[in-house]
Parts: structure tokens; sequence; C-alpha cells
């Protein structure tokens, strides 16, 4: 059993008692109430899920494992001579609360690279779509189609015991995770850069320069690529790609089924798909005002007149967050530096100035300020990934740390099938006094 593993179960034996403690102790016990809006409105805010991989703080932004992202970009190993840490420690981090060393990074680098393998028949789906399909399409069949290799399935249909559902969970996940950067890297190829190839990966790279490497990127894409799987890896478990991922394996199916749900959740355009709805309402501004950076006060037309149309800002707001998203800051931190005179940056930068002000002065918004979505695809275009479409599949590799994580510790603390009570709309009627 490779370290990580055999510190993961320790967690695991730690945690179970506690777990066990509240369901039968203290099961009774209320922690929210449900109004009539949560239940119309998508449940929002109502609190009755679990996990410990990552906390969403309407102030700090995400947390994970109580690290904020800033404290996550700091203290993660780096490879030597990169700004961005290894993806890998991520996964180390989110499975075990820890901070990997150099010599637990080391293994955990290793074994990766030992997972890498993709079986050929992959290739042949990903072949068989059409050239115009929809790269998370693609992406969400690749995914399902690795399901025969499911040590799970087979083990549970073994008559494996419930205690040691993790353990087949944990090798499918990170057989799965290491596997995603060459898929993901595949399909870019395939639809958009048919000269590169296939680019199998380079052994003496990490996830994220190994992605970079096999899309034909030079660096510093190998910390854009870091950067973005990191900022993206989890949002805690109340959101539609995330909850969808543990849905789907809270009725005992496989990673592979439950992470390709995960990802046809996260191809919505209220969701992950917003970061290219971004990109072109970018552009669409940058045509109008004729590729120039417009003033302050031209700046400030243009939003209000967005807004006079019935139109939102995309980019700006979120559910939960009521100050400006750290995953925003951080990109912003790294272009400062590399791309300070690019004219889309410098657009992001001018909305950042007037937007929150506006909105507040407009009133309808609860959060002003800018999320991820305001900025991640302007470093991806500025780089040289011009396909906007593409830009989900990147968030959809970064999530796959987060999700498969919760997964094994689904599995480790035997979470429940998830199945909520429904009511009619004349119930509600009635419990409100409505006749």
């Amino acid at each position: 059993m490779s370290h990580l593993k055999s510190k993961l179960l320790e967690k695991i034996e730690a945690q179970r008692p506690r777990t066990t403690r509240l369901i039968k102790e203290f099961g009774d016990s209320i922690i929210d109430q449900v109004t009539v809006e949560q239940a119309i409105g998508g449940m929002r805010g109502i609190k009755s899920l679990i996990t410990d991989i990552s906390y969403l703080d309407p102030n700090e932004g995400i947390r994970y494992r109580g690290y904020t992202l800033p404290e996550v970009f700091e203290k993660l190993p780096k490879p030597a001579g990169a700004e961005m840490p290894y993806v890998e420690g991520l996964w180390y981090l989110l499975l075990t609360g820890d901070i990997p060393t150099q010599e637990e990074m080391k293994e955990v680098l290793s074994d990766f690279k030992n997972r890498q393998t993709v079986p050929n028949y992959v290739w042949d789906v990903i072949d068989s779509f059409p050239s115009k399909s929809h790269p998370m399409a693609i992406i969400s069949a690749a995914v399902m189609a690795l399901q025969r290799e499911s040590q799970f399935s087979t083990s549970y249909h073994q008559g494996i015991s419930k205690m040691d559902y993790w353990d087949t969970t944990y090798e499918d996940s990170t057989n799965l995770l290491a596997k995603m950067p060459l898929i993901g890297a595949y399909i870019y190829n395939k639809l958009y850069k048919p000269e590169n190839g296939h680019r199998y990966p380079d052994p003496t790279l990490d996830f994220g320069a190994n992605f970079a490497y096999m899309i034909g990127k030079e660096k510093p894409y190998d910390d854009v690529a870091r950067m973005y799987f990191i900022v993206h890896a989890d949002h805690e478990s109340g959101n539609v790609s995330a909850h969808t991922g543990h849905l789907v394996a809270s009725a005992l199916s496989d990673i592979y089924y439950a992470t390709s749900a995960m990802i046809n959740g996260l191809a919505g355009p209220l969701h992950g798909l917003a970061n290219q709805e971004v990109l072109i309402w970018l552009q669409g501004l940058q045509e109008q005002m004729g590729g120039k950076v417009p003033s302050t006060e031209e700046m400030k037309k243009y939003v209000w007149d967005t807004l006079k149309s019935g139109q939102v800002i995309p980019g700006y707001g979120h559910a939960v967050l009521r100050k400006t998203d750290p995953r925003y800051a951080i990109q912003r931190e790294f272009c400062l530096k590399h791309l300070p005179d690019d004219k889309l940056f410098q657009l992001v930068s001018r909305l950042y100035e007037v937007v929150p002000d506006i909105l507040r002065e407009q009133g309808k918004a609860k959060n002003p300020w800018p999320n991820v979505d305001a900025h991640s695809g302007v470093v991806q275009w500025y780089y040289g990934v011009t396909e906007y479409d593409f830009y989900t599949v990147l968030f959809a590799i970064g999530r796959s740390v987060g999700v498969l994580s919760n997964l094994v510790w689904d599995r480790a603390l035997g979470y429940a099938l998830e199945r909520p009570k429904s009511l009619t709309t004349a119930m509600l009627e009635a419990k409100v006094g409505i006749k």
C-alpha cells in the first residue's frame, strides 16, 4: 500500500467514529429549516450536505481542507522553477488534509505516472465523434467508456465489505484522475490542432506541465494549467457538478458514471459554461470599442446599457460569495505579472473598477463582485487557447480533483443513498394558508 493510501486509511479510521456518533446520538438534532422560496428556488442555501474537503465562506471564498486559496498556493510543493504548485499535491491535500512533503510528493508523482495508460478503445470513442461535437460531450463519453475498468464495480459484485468500498473507489479515482489530462489533450488536438498529432505524456513532467506539453504550449502555460486546475478543483458540495457526482455515486454507481454525470452538469451555461459566455461578451465589448480600451466613462455607459437592456454582466455575482472571488484574485495577480498590457486583461481590469459600484447602485445584485469566470477565459486566450468552447473541459479536469476526493470519502464514511422528499404545489399552498 502506498504512503498516501496508508495515510488516507489512517484518516478514515479516525473519522468513522465521529460520523457514527453524530448519527446515533444526535441524529434528531435540527441543523436548518427550509422556506418555500428555497424549495422552489433550487434548494438555495439549505444546509443538508456534508463535506470536509472544502468550504465556501461568503467573505473568504473557498477553503480547501481549512486552507484559503492563497495559503494553498503558498504551501503546496512546486516543481523546480515553477510559480504554481503540483496538482498532484492538491490531490494529496484534499484526501488527507495534510500538506505533502517533497518526499511524499515524489511517491504521488510516480504513482500518477504509472496510471497514465489510456486504453485504445477510449481513443476510438473520441475519434468516432463528429468534428463539430462539443468537447464536453466528448470528454463525458470518454470517461463513461472507461467504466469497464472499474475496480469498484468488479469488487462490489464479488461481495466486498461496505467498510472496504473506499479502497477500490480510491483506486478507480486515482486511475481516472491520472488519465484526465491525456484525454483532455487528445480531444483538444483532435478538434482544433490535428497538426499536433497524438502526443503521449512526458514521464518527466507533472500533471499541469504534461497537459501543456501535450497540447503544444510552451512555458509559462504549464503554470497556467496548474493554476487553472487548482482554482477550479472544488467548491464545496452544493454546486451542480459536485452535487451531481455525489448524488450519482450515492446509488453506488462507480466513479466513472459519477464523473461523467458531473461533467454533464458542468456543461450548463449557468455553471461551467459561463466562462466562455464571459469571453464572448468581452470580445463583443472589444469590437464595439474598435479594439481600444474604453475610458472609465465609456465603460460605465456600456455596463449601464447592458443592464438597461435586461441583460446581466457576465462574470459578476455569486450564489454564496459576498466579496471578490479569491479565484479571480489569484488569476488577476498572475496577469498583472505576465500580461499587464494585454487588451482583454485591461478590459477585465476596467470592468473591475466600475461594475461593483454600478451593481450596488442598481441594487439588484446581492454580490456585486467578480467571480472566477470573469477572468479565466482571458488567461487562456492570451496563451493561444482561443477555442473558448474548450474552456469548460479544462474546468472539468480541475473539478475532477475535488469531486473524486469527495467520492472516496463518501464511500469511506458510508454516506447513504440521497433521497430528498418532494411536496406538491397544493401541499405548499396549504402549509402557508393559501386556499
